[in-house]
């Protein structure tokens, strides 16, 4: 009997397996210039980058052309060079370029594109937009403007989830938003408590109240990132839960009343509510829990009348207890977790179901067949706290793309090595070059003779060694192929302002050059002055003037970059002599931004 049952099971998800396949080779044959009911051959990608590159990739598959648009610093990104026609919208600042409505518009209708895909970010759940697109008869590849302004103020999320039976978590969603009301809701929810904003999401607007005593300092710093990130300050007060799991279900849905889910993403691996690794399916989640989790997502979608790709987000608790959190109202960053363990193209699932068409699989037939990861990479520099590192990208390597390693990405590496072309070679003498190298913190004397053949004697301290090689590029990438005292190695080049770094199967090595005594005489001075800019990014709020004195650990400014708010305090106490920048200046890593008078001014 037990047999029977098992081959009856294997027997069902075969069945159910063709019937994926073959609805895809039908989805193949039917891929034109014509989706559904709607003539699709062209769409605009209201975005940049990563996402933009994505859409194209499954546009070019389905036979559909894509547009798309750039900031004047995005001339040559990946993303222009990618699509069918590329149009420039303004300058660098996302307010005037990619956040402007009115000139993407303008581009659709010049471009004659039929649909707009908003990508992820700027304007992917903003409700004018959506509006917009549909009064000027442009399909938007994304949910109804009702669902999106539903779903993004989060008090009003919570009490529709709250009445379609979705599990909510204990907190504050009301109106009355002076910080007395809050503090007091605070107190009866008991600390810790998350302050969130009612409106957006990617963790801008959230702070963490662990007491009383900083309630007050984490809402301020939570309104202000609000306001300016949603232009909306409110916030509602939710209970924090210790331990928690971040658990979110990709649910998609069409113009026919139709929803499934496609199963759960684990993205609990976060560092300052940014995600970091997401995981599908979600460990330790057992099948009934599954069940649940995704039958609870639907209910979600459904309460909204929710069309196209969307993300419900749960936090669970250690015995698999679960809460509605919010639902972002578009594709996500980590949608490829998905795409892997289902064997679906959630892109090719919007365009279709944006053009009418229905959902391409039923429940039953979407599948769950093994275990993907991503792994994010961040412009961070790890010596500095992992702050933020604006600023152009110097070197990528990336391992090459295949059946269980995908890429995604909308940036590419630069291919030139300075060091291709560098020679030492003398006609007639042999020539002796000493140079001083930092190992780590010490300082390595070398003495370098270029002989005649092409090779090198380099002494170090007593020892001497024979070296030859070369330099050459190998897979976008650039190799060092060197031979000393006989033993061949090869390893990866990548030289970065006065620092080479070496990667070898063994290991790794860096060797840089020693910075000159007046510059680090320059740069100690600075640093102990005042304050510097731990990062690139923009001052949001300045809490000083000159003249005003301060103690050490006073905030002196506010400053924000990768939706990171960092408050920049004094280094010691003193007098204000000078600030450097006022609110909304864009302040390099390393920059001066507050100057202190020195120690002799002060006492006169």
């Amino acid at each position: 009997m037990a047999l029977l049952l098992a081959v009856k099971r294997w027997s069902c998800c075969l069945w159910a397996l063709r019937r994926q396949r073959w609805n895809q080779v039908q989805r193949f044959v039917k891929c034109a210039s014509t989706i559904g009911g709607h003539n699709i051959g062209k769409i605009l990608i209201a975005n940049r980058g990563e996402i933009a590159c994505r859409v194209m990739r499954t546009a070019k598959k389905m036979g559909v052309k894509s547009v798309a648009v750039y900031s004047e610093a995005d001339r040559n990104s990946m993303h222009v060079a990618m699509a069918d026609e590329a149009y420039c919208i303004g300058p660098a600042p996302s307010q005037q370029s990619y956040l402007a409505s009115e000139k993407i518009m303008q581009v659709a209708k010049a471009s004659a594109a039929q649909a707009i895909h908003p990508g992820y970010g700027f304007l992917s759940e903003n409700t004018e937009f959506a509006e917009l697109c549909k009064r000027e008869g442009i399909i938007f590849i994304g949910p109804p403007s009702s669902a999106i302004r539903d779903m993004g103020i989060k008090s009003t999320s919570k009490a529709i989830m709250s009445a379609a039976g979705v599990p909510v978590v204990e907190g504050y969603h009301g109106e009355d938003q002076s910080e007395e009301c809050l503090k007091e809701h605070a107190k009866r929810i008991g600390y810790p408590v998350m302050i969130k904003a009612v409106r957006g999401g990617g963790g801008k607007g959230m702070r963490i109240a662990h007491s009383e005593k900083e309630f007050l300092d984490q809402l301020e710093s939570a309104r202000r990132e609000a306001k300016k990130s949603f232009n909306d300050d409110a916030m509602l007060i939710e209970k924090f839960v210790d331990n928690p799991r971040h658990v979110e279900v990709q649910v998609f849905g069409d113009q026919h009343g139709n929803a499934v889910y496609l199963f759960e993403r684990d993205c609990s691996v976060q560092r300052r509510h940014q995600k970091i690794i997401e995981e599908a399916p979600g460990p330790g989640i057992n099948a009934e829990v599954r069940k649940r989790l995704g039958e609870a997502a639907v209910k979600a979608a459904k309460a909204v009348n929710y069309v196209g790709a969307g993300t419900v987000e749960f936090i669970m608790d250690p015995q698999h207890n679960f809460y509605f959190m919010e639902m972002n109202t578009r594709l996500q960053v980590e949608h490829p977790v998905t795409e892997m363990i289902t064997g679906t193209d959630l892109v090719e699932w919007q365009l279709r179901v944006a053009a009418g068409e229905k959902i391409p699989l039923m429940q039953e037939e979407i599948l769950l067949r093994g275990h993907a990861f991503e792994a994010r990479i961040y412009a961070e520099d790890p010596k500095n706290d992992f702050m933020p590192g604006a600023g152009p990208l110097l070197h990528l390597s990336t391992p090459p793309p295949d059946s269980f390693t995908r890429i995604e990405t909308g940036v590419r590496q630069d291919k030139f090595s300075p060091f291709a072309s560098s020679t030492g070679r003398r006609l007639n003498i042999c020539h002796t070059r000493k140079l001083s190298l930092l190992d780590g913190e010490n300082t390595v004397e070398v003495a370098v003779t270029y002989n005649q053949e092409g090779s090198y004697n380099m002494q170090i301290q007593d020892e001497t060694f024979l070296i030859s090689g070369e330099i050459f590029n190998e897979d976008d990438s650039v190799y060092l192929r060197s031979s000393v005292n006989g033993t061949v190695c090869k390893s990866k080049l990548v030289i970065l302002d006065n620092t080479i770094y070496l990667f070898f199967p063994e290991g790794s090595a860096q060797v840089g050059l020693p910075v000159p005594k007046y510059l680090s005489a320059v740069s100690s001075v600075g640093m102990q002055s005042g304050a510097v800019a731990p990062m690139t990014g923009t001052v949001e709020k300045v809490f000083v003037k000159a003249g005003d004195k301060v103690q050490t650990g006073d905030p002196l400014m506010v400053m924000i970059a990768m939706k990171m708010e960092h408050t920049i305090r004094a280094p010691k106490a003193g007098v204000v002599k000078k600030v450097n920048f006022q609110e909304g200046a864009q302040a390099n890593r390393h920059a001066p931004l507050v100057e202190f008078m020195d120690e002799e001014a002060e006492t006169k």
